[in-house]
């Protein structure tokens, strides 16, 4: 090829080319126009998609159900579906929901929430242990079972002096003997119609629930001293007593007064010092009056020798006042002093008197049997006996 020919070539390729900067700028020219015709595109779409939603919630304004209640528990799973329902027409969550039948929902109070309160049974256990029973003085154990069988070493190893060479005889073997204490149950059944629950101003539920802890308190305060154990626990009241000079296991013994229906005239204090040391010396060092507010008052005036009061007062709040040194437990199911009346008891009741009870307090809340009205049944298993016949003395308003 001539130089010619060669300059020719090359003088046609450069007027008809492009050059690097305007290829690039008709690119972007190019992407910018289809851009702007997707941008068009997509705006349009949203566009006709906000009327159709305008109009379908126009439709769901227009056709919607009247409100059936001012507060509406939206923390109920069928509830919040159905609102969602009812604001953008999805049924899907409805197709997939799970229905519970009303009496095994937990999930609303009203609808079964209540069958175990488990706050109720707390407000309750807490009234039981600080309410003045012998409860407070006696060994209370937990128990899963129908009973409770408590083992007491009736009696003494026998026991001689042997010398080098005399030949060892045999010598007593200690008896056990066994006492079971069967636990019955304690049940309180008020009621209270749903309105008075659903309108009143107050807790009603609480109110009765601490109703119910002052029932039981009380039924189980006076079972534990004077229970005949038919149906109830077995107080240490009921069994029977002897003079403490003759006192053999299975009974209580006791200290006269010497005088019927009150105390000795002349050195009314003796009986109760009498009292004390017929307690044996083990058991003496947790010893405990016993005794109701009638009786304490009387016990109050009394002097010793030198003038000085038996009772002293608690130094502290919430200490008891003491008795010769002695806790007084005032327990108004005790008798009063009358004649051949036990009105004073003195002990170490931890090993004297066994409460055995079940840990778990039910409560049912029955909207169904009743109706208007709400049923709160509650009950508690406990029982109680005497463990160790050695342990408790009675003083005796009677000559002998």
């Amino acid at each position: 090829m001539s130089k010619t020919e060669t300059k020719a070539r090359a003088g046609t390729g450069a007027s008809d080319g492009l050059s690097p900067a305007t290829e690039v700028k008709t690119a972007m020219a190019g992407f910018m126009s289809d851009f702007n015709t997707f941008q068009t595109d997509i705006k349009s779409r949203l566009q006709q998609q906000e009327e159709r939603m305008n109009m379908l919630d126009r439709k769901t304004m227009t056709a919607r159900r009247p409100a059936l209640s001012a507060a509406t528990d939206t923390q109920a799973p069928h509830q919040k579906v159905f609102q969602a329902y009812l604001r953008s027409g999805d049924d899907d969550a409805l197709r997939g929901l799970e229905m519970e039948g009303k009496a095994m929902s937990t999930s609303v109070a009203a609808e079964g929430g209540y069958l175990v309160d488990p706050q109720t049974a707390d407000r309750i256990q807490s009234v039981l242990s600080s309410t003045a029973s012998l409860r407070a003085v006696a060994n209370v154990v937990n128990v899963e079972a129908t009973s409770y069988d408590v083992l007491i070493d009736t009696s003494d190893v026998g026991a001689g002096w042997a010398t080098e060479l005399a030949a060892t005889t045999e010598t007593a073997t200690p008896q056990i003997a066994r006492i079971t204490i069967a636990l019955h149950e304690l049940s309180a059944l008020p009621k209270a119609s749903q309105r008075l629950l659903d309108d009143s101003a107050f807790d009603i539920e609480g109110w009765l629930a601490g109703r119910i802890a002052d029932k039981f308190a009380r039924a189980e305060a006076a079972a534990f001293i004077s229970g005949d154990g038919v149906d109830k626990p077995t107080g240490f009241l009921s069994h029977s007593d002897v003079a403490d000079a003759s006192w053999s296991w299975g009974s209580l013994g006791y200290i006269a007064t010497g005088v019927d229906g009150d105390f000795d005239p002349a050195k009314p204090s003796d009986a109760i010092v009498d009292l004390v040391y017929a307690l044996g010396a083990e058991y003496r060092a947790n010893g405990t009056f016993l005794m109701n507010s009638k009786t304490a008052g009387a016990v109050r005036k009394m002097k010793d020798a030198d003038g000085r009061f038996l009772w002293s007062d608690g130094l502290a709040a919430g200490e008891p006042a003491r008795l010769m040194g002695y806790p007084v437990l005032v327990a108004e199911d005790m008798p009063d002093i009358a004649v051949g009346a036990s009105a004073i008891a003195f002990g170490d009741f931890g090993a004297g008197y066994t409460v055995a009870e079940r840990p778990d307090l039910r409560v049912l809340r029955d909207p169904f049997s009743a109706k208007p009205n709400v049923l709160f049944y509650a009950t508690k298993r406990v029982g109680g006996d005497v463990s160790d016949f050695a342990a408790i003395k009675l003083l005796k308003f009677s000559v002998s």
